[in-house]
């Protein structure tokens, strides 16, 4: 048969039978052939591409077939585009978006970050990507019209890096993975380079014509074939993730060290062979072996950073107890069946598997794990568990709410990873002072050999390497993500939620803090303490408090549940009144028809303004100017005023202390409130703040806010209402309270789930120490480097000495970034 019929028959690269709807070919030497799959392509283009299409002319065996090799998460990729898994491995960004977090394995430097950003941000359909290089995951948001999630993965493999969907038993078994293959680095590195130093040794110790050439020609290769395992095997990483780094016209942080590797190794065949120059197998196999741990250490270093976010996705049980209708029983289900609506049965010691409302019995719960406080919290019927909080000491059942992607769990671990991906203005900084510094380093080892060559040739090849190895990319570009990773996590364990990734950068630089006052100075329940009848010949007490609840029975505000709780169960039972065309105003108050009337209830001036009614009478405001440090809400219908209710919101205790830390500080804090201007001069006069604003519209809130930043302040606010939600927005870092509304946390750059103002001050201190490190960080590297490499250029350092540098200069980076993983302990705060 001849070879044409052949080749359609067998695939030419591996000689397997050629499936019929194969249709992948490649050219060689001018002539296309066929190939059974895209493994078999993929390998014979590397070695067209190589130049190495003589290998076919010359094999005398078959390969093995390469479809086997293929990685198997290249074989089941298009199980990822099942609806059902696409639903539980990512969640809806937007409209028309879908977003996934994934894990990278492959990842060694900056650019391998860049490299993988850069090759996504290309794909149809993908239109965001962020990768944190401290915890090796990615945020990818992509058009589900455009791409699916599988040819995203498939795109992350076709550069020579392997990403999976983010779960916490695949992220761990791919952190067990990674250690495991880099201790057997360390070993075979280890092991032989203190058999090559055993051997070389007495090399070194002899003198001129002391050791028989032919013993130290058998010590060359003895050294040369313990160093072979560490060059092709350790040292394998280093290789393929130049190569990549070269193939995509990027140099890379692991491009000096191969070269360092490969010209050393090389030049000491030379000299074996020759027996004209030195030879370095020692130094070859130290090096190695020192680099090696070095990025051991760094790796279980960075694991341990973010172990914090593993934990959070590991809080839930993979079991529940689930009511079945049918039997009247409670089974055990897998946790993630459950859907909004189950009830479900929590034992003491157990942990809530979804959020939901507690429907019977009574106990406690433990919600360290979301906010830090170690404390029990009691639940009663009606009370909200969270999923991840642990039961404790009574059997319940729950009504569950939210599930997987759409549990409170999920949404702090959603955030977090947004946090931790979003790379800092410093961050970005570093990288690319890194990348250019890698070429600066290739540029001078160029430099250090022409010196060489021309002074002292014979020092040419251990002074080359010896600039190469020591330089330190590395510890330029880990020393802000360690920092902000081991950061972001401490404060996530004292319940602070760090939500984008410039928080810490910018908190570390704010001058002034603007605070709301009811529910952030305040405790924001206030209770009911009087009602003051404007018009008693129209409306009784009874009758004022059933039309505020009426208004506010779909609000979730502080005054509204106040209100809610002085009208007793049965009394707004049967004084329920039908509400039409509720209108909502931010910072005013709400207005209705109610019963055939035109009624409104909040601030007395807005009231007037929305009803056009005459103002209150003068004894009237005296009551309500009169109430210094008391909330005063009007009600009034079309026809005039009904009553004035007085509320009483308690001062957090923590607040005056933590006002006094900032202005200690040099921070200054300011009050801006919409509420009544005496009640807010009384909270401020009590707290220590200086500047304080009452009866602010949240557009004169926003107006102050602006008027701060154009005077060059870096301005933090602190709220909990809807009416915050612009300020938030507005300011360089929106902090707000874990009580607060929805739409409050969502615009905000930190969340309190602490619910305690301590919070900001940990915030603040927090962001100073993590700006403190990053700058000691960047400061060691820079300096290390202009130590080392003129040291290195100068013949001082051997490429041995070289590696150990390195080495330990990556790891102090990240040794020095874990410390913010420690919190010094404040006894005023309790923690």
């Amino acid at each position: 048969m001849n070879e044409t019929a052949k080749t359609q028959e067998t695939c030419y690269h591996c000689g397997l039978p050629i499936p019929p709807e194969s249709h992948y070919w490649v050219t060689i030497d001018g002539t296309p052939r066929r190939m059974c799959c895209a493994g078999c392509e993929a390998v014979a283009n590397a070695i067209v591409a190589a130049g190495l299409t003589n290998y076919y002319r010359h094999r005398d065996a078959m390969p093995e077939p390469v479809r086997e090799a293929l990685p198997d998460v290249l074989k089941t990729l298009e199980t990822f585009d099942a609806p059902e898994l696409v639903e539980q491995l990512s969640r809806p960004a937007s409209p028309h978006e879908r977003e996934v977090s994934l894990i990278l394995e492959g990842i060694t430097c900056a650019a391998c970050v860049w490299l993988n950003e850069q090759h996504l941000r290309r794909q149809k359909g993908v239109t965001h990507v962020e990768i944190n290089y401290a915890t090796r995951r990615a945020l990818v948001r992509w058009n589900p019209d455009e791409t699916s999630l599988s040819r995203i993965l498939q795109a992350v493999a076709e550069i020579g890096y392997r990403a999976y969907p983010f779960d916490p038993q695949t992220s761990e078994a791919v952190a067990q993975r990674e250690r495991r293959a880099m201790l057997w680095r360390v070993f075979v590195a280890g092991f032989a380079s203190m058999q090559v130093m055993m051997y070389l040794v007495p090399t070194y110790l002899a003198g001129d014509g002391e050791m028989d050439p032919s013993y130290r020609q058998l010590f060359y290769w003895a050294s040369f074939l313990l160093t072979l395992p560490v060059m092709f095997y350790s040292c394998g990483p280093f290789y393929r993730n130049a190569w990549r780094d070269l193939k995509q016209r990027r140099i890379g942080m692991d491009v000096p060290v191969a070269l360092g590797l490969l010209i050393a190794f090389g030049a000491s065949v030379f000299g074996m062979l020759t027996g004209y120059a030195d030879v370095y197998f020692d130094s070859v196999s130290m090096f190695a072996f020192f680099l090696l741990t070095g990025r051991y250490f760094e790796m279980a270093a960075r694991q341990r950073a973010v172990r914090g976010l593993d934990e959070l996705a590991r809080a839930l049980p993979a079991v529940a107890e689930r009511w079945n209708a049918e039997t009247q029983t409670f089974e055990v289900v897998p946790a993630v069946r459950l859907t909004a609506g189950d009830r479900i049965r929590v034992k003491p010691g157990e942990v809530f598997p979804a959020d939901g409302v507690m429907v019977e019995g009574e106990s406690d719960a433990i919600e360290a794990i979301l906010t830090g406080e170690s404390r029990p919290v009691p639940k009663r019927v009606g009370d909200e568990v969270i999923g991840g909080s642990v039961n404790g000491s009574g059997v319940v059942v729950v009504e569950v709410t939210h599930v997987g992607e759409a549990s409170r769990l999920a949404s702090i671990r959603r955030l977090v990873e947004r946090a931790q991906s979003e790379r800092p203005r410093i961050a970005s900084e570093a990288d690319r002072l890194a990348g250019r510094f890698v070429g600066t380093v290739l540029a001078l080892a160029v430099a250090t050999a022409l010196f060489w060559a021309w002074w002292a040739p014979e020092k040419i090849v251990p002074t080359v390497v010896a600039v190469l190895i020591v330089a330190c990319p590395c510890a330029l570009a880990l020393a802000t993500p360690a920092a902000v990773t081991a950061a972001t996590d401490a404060l996530l364990r004292r319940g602070v939620l760090v939500t984008r990734g410039h928080v810490l950068e910018t908190a570390a630089r704010m001058t002034d803090c603007i605070f709301d006052k009811t529910g952030t100075l305040t405790e924001g329940e206030p209770a009911l303490r009087s009602v003051r009848l404007l018009d008693p010949a129209r409306c009784d007490e009874t009758q004022a408090l059933a039309l505020a609840v009426a208004l506010e029975a779909g609000s979730n505000h502080p005054i509204a549940r106040a209100l809610r709780r002085a009208v007793p169960a049965d009394v707004e039972t049967k004084q329920r009144h039908a509400v039409v065309a509720l209108r909502h105003e931010t910072g005013g108050g709400l207005s209705a028809s109610i019963g055939g009337r035109q009624v409104a209830l909040g601030r007395p001036a807005w009231v007037e303004a929305t009803l056009g009614i005459a103002p209150l009478s003068s004894y009237a405001q005296e009551w309500a100017d009169g109430q210094t440090s008391e909330t005063v809400v009007a009600l009034a219908d079309e026809a005039g005023w009904l009553a004035l209710f007085f509320l009483e919101d308690r001062l957090r205790p923590e607040a005056p202390k933590v006002i006094s830390r900032f202005v200690q500080a040099g921070v200054t804090p300011h009050l801006y409130s919409g509420d009544r201007a005496p009640a807010v001069a009384a909270v401020a006069q009590a707290v220590g703040i200086a500047d304080a604003e009452g009866d602010l519209l949240p557009e004169t809130k926003h107006e102050r806010l602006l008027a701060l930043r154009a005077q060059g302040a870096v301005v933090g606010m602190v709220g909990d209402g809807v009416n915050d939600a612009p300020v938030l927005a507005a300011a360089d870092v929106g902090i707000a309270m874990g009580s607060g509304a929805d739409l409050t946390r969502h615009h905000a750059d930190v969340i309190l789930v602490r619910d305690s103002l301590w919070g900001v001050w940990l915030l603040y201190r927090q962001a100073k120490r993590t700006l403190a490190i990053i700058r000691q960080n960047l400061r060691w590297s820079f300096g290390y480097n202009l130590v080392a490499i003129p040291l290195a250029m100068a013949g001082w350092v051997t490429p041995w000495l070289a590696g150990i540098g390195m080495a330990v200069s990556s790891l102090l980076v990240v040794l020095n970034a874990l410390r913010l993983q420690r919190l010094p302990v404040d006894p005023e705060q309790g923690v």
